[in-house]
């Protein structure tokens, strides 16, 4: 097993060699400048590399940006091997990145709390207080419920 900071060095080299490769070597026109490398994660013993990715575009092209990943994956897994000088080059795996969703989904939630926020600031707008403005009892007003008795 490696330490974790080998590891998060070599994961650190493998996005920045594929994000370069990808950006300059491959010539496949699926994976075009709109491909962006987002996380890159090794298993503790070096064996393993996930590589998160996102696209921007419609689902027609996230498809066809996968399958062109999966075709270059022996181009780049060599060009890691070549940039790690490590003995053994973990294999690629590329996995589309739900950061973009979920962004989008956090987003929606935030919209809804404003537009409920909005609705209760509109219905307290003229609203008072239930009470009297000072709702704490003061010695000299026991004296007088007392009496009033």
């Amino acid at each position: 097993m490696a330490d974790n900071a080998r590891a998060k060095r070599l994961a650190d080299l493998i996005r920045e060699v594929v994000a370069q490769k990808l950006q300059r070597g491959i010539k496949d026109p699926r994976l075009g400048s709109h491909v962006t490398i987002t996380d890159t994660r090794v298993t503790g013993d070096l064996r393993e590399a996930t590589v998160f990715y996102t696209v921007y575009g419609d689902d027609e092209e996230r498809a066809s940006a996968a399958a062109g990943l999966e075709s270059a994956k022996g181009i780049l897994r060599s060009e890691v091997g070549r940039a790690a000088g490590v003995k053994f080059t973990p294999t690629l795996t590329f996995v589309a990145d739900a950061l973009p969703e979920t962004a989008r989904t956090i987003e929606d939630l935030l919209d809804k709390a404003r537009a409920s926020d909005a609705k209760v600031r509109e219905a307290s707008s003229g609203a008072t207080f239930a009470g009297e403005a000072d709702p704490y009892r003061k010695p000299g007003d026991e004296e007088d419920g007392a009496a009033a008795e």
